[in-house]
């Protein structure tokens, strides 16, 4: 009987030890798993609508930044054929993130059993649809281009608005000849003179021109926003599926394209040096003029200067979907709420953009 009541205690206590070792060593081992785990960086998949140029200058710039990587994330971007095909890439799950022009999201979202994509973050806070003409063909200001001969290249998102931009300046579009051509041979016609003016984003065309020898003061850049356009511009959508499940990834990934777009705007010099030494014979002087007409025109605006970057005035928004509507008939007219939302973006604060 002492042997067993000295022995049993002893057990006991050994048993306790080795349970307490065996479990200060899985905890050990699960801290330090969950700490290399913590070091592996989220894989995310970015897809651009349009090739590497100025108007991504931020996503470069939170890559090179390391705005991504203080998030945890590691982003590898893909390149797909137009807004359309990557929003389809966004919708079936092959990326995570796109940057879109989100009228043609607005558009989407109409067709029947479109999955709810939506937009999370606007970066042109003005779409940049314009009419670039030839001051030396007649045309100085919108109300010339009556009796003209538009060229509108395939797939150009600026002739989708017109019919709303005509309407609110009093013009009649069927005053207007249009001449369907390819986007391949669209500054080369204008240069030429075949076509008095064209459709086209404004910090593409007017600066190709000019690369092209046509004189700066020749040309007449007739941004819409300045005619009525209530449009907004380029902005990043996310997969639903991602955004229900780690809305925290989301909200990382859109911090670090904010501080990029900081970073952008603060040493555009960088900027640009970053996106050229990623495109295929791009030009330092081109990308340069580009970003600043961006920065100018689509960005810094008065709404951003005073709202911050990122979000949108929903009133203004529902206007251009109404804009929208008159050249394109929804089956169902979406609302603001159906297009964007703004959950994932930071306090306005913090997206004070100058």
């Amino acid at each position: 009987m002492i042997m067993r009541a000295i022995r049993t205690p002893s057990r006991r206590t050994f048993l306790g030890l080795a349970i307490g070792l065996g479990s200060s060593l899985w905890s050990r081992a699960s801290r330090a798993q969950n700490a290399s785990d913590a070091k592996q960086p989220i894989a995310i998949q970015l897809t651009l609508d349009h090739p590497i140029d100025a108007a991504v200058s931020s996503f470069v710039m939170a890559g090179v930044g390391g705005s991504f990587s203080a998030e945890g994330l590691a982003v590898t971007t893909n390149i797909a054929g137009g807004s359309q095909d990557a929003i389809a890439r966004v919708s079936s799950g092959l990326s995570d993130f796109a940057l879109v022009d989100i009228n043609m999201l607005i558009r989407a979202r109409d067709r029947h059993g479109a999955p709810p994509v939506k937009a999370i973050f606007v970066l042109f806070n003005h779409a940049p649809y314009a009419i670039i003409a030839r001051r030396s063909r007649g045309i100085r200001a919108l109300a010339d281009i009556e009796g003209k001969n538009l060229g509108v290249a395939e797939g150009d998102l600026s002739i989708r608005l017109w019919p709303a931009v005509a309407r609110h300046n009093g013009i009649k579009p069927a005053s207007v000849k249009q001449s369907s051509i390819s986007a391949a041979v669209r500054e080369p016609m204008l240069s030429a003179g075949q076509v008095d003016a064209v459709t086209g984003f404004s910090y593409l065309s007017p600066i190709n021109l000019r690369d092209r020898g046509v004189p700066a003061d020749d040309l007449a850049v007739l941004r819409f926003a300045e005619y009525g356009c209530e449009a907004y511009g380029a902005a990043l959508i996310v997969n639903p599926k991602l955004a229900t499940a780690n809305a925290e990834v989301v909200k990382g990934f859109v911090r670090a394209v904010i501080t990029g777009t900081h970073l952008a705007i603060k040493e555009p010099a960088r900027a640009v040096t970053e996106v050229v030494s990623r495109m295929d014979a791009g030009s330092r002087e081109l990308e340069s003029e580009r970003l600043r007409a961006i920065i100018g025109d689509n960005i810094l605006t008065a709404e951003v200067k005073q709202h911050g970057i990122g979000g949108i005035d929903a009133k203004r928004f529902e206007r251009s979907i109404d804009q929208i509507a008159e050249d394109f008939k929804f089956q169902k007219r979406p609302t603001a709420s159906d297009v964007f939302d703004d959950a994932f973006l930071p306090p306005a604060d913090a997206r004070v953009v100058n």
